[in-house]
């Protein structure tokens, strides 16, 4: 398949319409055990270990904003 060369000729309207497109016809496997990445599986996991035990930090919006603003600026 040649993907890479029609995207390069396709204009970005058009490439998201392919990107729906493609997560639409993606979500209609959600079961299929390749769907999601197991490293995110792994985070998943260890986030719901961590909020079972009591230790998963939450921040709120204004902090977490910040915090990414400073990332993005660096």
């Amino acid at each position: 398949m040649q993907l890479s060369q029609n995207l390069k000729q396709m204009n970005m309207t058009d490439k998201f319409i392919v990107l729906e497109q493609l997560w639409e016809d993606m979500s209609q496997n959600v079961e299929d055990d390749r769907f999601t990445p197991q490293w995110h599986l792994d985070i998943l996991n260890e986030m719901e270990e961590k909020e079972k035990n009591n230790t998963l930090k939450f921040s709120n919006f204004e902090d977490s904003k910040k915090r990414l603003q400073s990332l993005i600026s660096k």
